[in-house]
């Protein structure tokens, strides 16, 4: 979710200020139905779902390959959209990849495999446990000349891939916004633990699940951190000696948040209050939460 108007929210899903030392990006509204081109070897077909949590629409990567197209993230089940992606594959998509299991992403990967005899890739278990996986994926694989990253956070299957200074971060880093970190499936700790892989790394150019690719992105990456361990410290303050409900800490931490936004940045709230837990800094009691 971004604060600026055009930046009207993100697979995000948290009240967001511009980030200290960093900016999230915006860009007009992509063209849709064609391939679009990103950087040598690699076109995007942006799917035609924009909303709060998607921005301009899901995309949907095409990576030249030694034995023809890679498919990354097939988007949501749409058949306008899959027509494209095919159309854009000229008849040599060879394999489709997902980076996990959200709906948005993987919706269209059925379709896209009947469409075109290619197998899937993904990590096992999906969120999604009816979306075809002929082949399982996990942290150092390598596919097609990319490299596997299991990065679990944002969703528990959540998967990054890595090939020559390029990285697609799906929803584990945006360059629009900051992304939400739902539980069950979507685990705080485990999301800044890979956080700080990531801007480790050395990466000319990120390219996100949502929204345009950005450059030597570890910069922008340590700034992600940094608003996040800003975020838990104001959620620590917030916590009393008298319970409160994360509707109620959620008000005080995102004051002034629109409402299509609101159940989102309490599913962030939450995370926060669940890591703290874990770690002796918050208590629970009932539906409520105090300062441990």
């Amino acid at each position: 979710m971004a604060e600026a108007p055009q930046q009207a929210a993100a697979s995000a899903g948290e009240h967001t200020r511009p980030l200290e030392g960093a900016k999230f990006l915006t860009e007009p509204e992509p063209e849709r139905g064609i391939a679009l081109p990103v950087i040598p070897g690699i076109w995007r077909v942006v799917a035609n779902n924009p909303g709060p949590m998607t921005y301009h629409g899901t995309n949907t990567y095409l990576i030249e390959a030694e034995d023809g197209m890679t498919v990354l993230d097939p988007g949501p089940d749409d058949a306008a959209h899959v027509a494209a992606v095919v159309a854009a594959g000229g008849g040599g998509i060879r394999r489709i990849l997902l980076s996990h299991g959200h709906r948005d992403h993987v919706g269209a990967a059925a379709a896209l495999r009947a469409a075109t005899g290619a197998a899937v890739f993904g990590f096992q278990p999906s969120l999604q446990p009816d979306v075809p996986i002929d082949h399982a994926l996990t942290e150092g694989d390598e596919v097609a000349g990319l490299s596997v990253l299991h990065t679990p956070g944002h969703a528990a299957d959540h998967l990054c891939f890595a090939r020559a200074g390029a990285l697609f971060s799906a929803d584990h880093v945006m360059t629009w916004s900051t992304s939400v970190v739902s539980p069950p499936n979507g685990d705080m700790a485990a999301y800044l633990i890979h956080l700080r892989r990531l801007a480790a790394r050395e990466d000319r150019w990120l390219l996100p699940g949502h929204g345009p690719l950005r450059g030597h992105p570890a910069a922008f990456i340590r700034a992600l951190i940094a608003h996040r361990v800003q975020r838990e410290k104001a959620i620590l303050e917030s916590l009393g000696a008298t319970p409160a409900s994360v509707s109620d800490l959620a008000a005080i931490i995102y004051r002034g948040i629109s409402p299509r936004l609101q159940a989102a940045a309490e599913r962030n709230l939450l995370g926060h209050l669940l890591k703290l837990e874990r770690e002796g800094r918050a208590r629970r009691e009932g539906e409520r939460w105090r300062r441990a």
